[in-house]
């Protein structure tokens, strides 16, 4: 099953992973993801960047590979 994007009510399939971690949650080396299709790409980017969250977005085939 192909991962959907993250972004509420959107059933599109993901074609990033917008990798990211919470400093005052996480130590620096956890990271979690949130997937995102292109058209959600940049809002949920913008959202986690905001916040000093966003630690990278890549093409999801390329983090699948990792």
């Amino acid at each position: 099953m192909e991962p959907r994007c993250s972004r509420r009510d959107c059933h599109a399939d993901a074609t990033w992973a917008l990798v990211w971690n919470n400093p005052k949650l996480h130590t620096s080396d956890r990271r979690k993801v949130w997937t995102a299709c292109d058209e959600h790409r940049e809002y949920l980017s913008n959202f986690l960047d905001i916040r000093g969250f966003l630690r990278e977005v890549v093409p999801m085939d390329e983090y699948r590979k990792r």
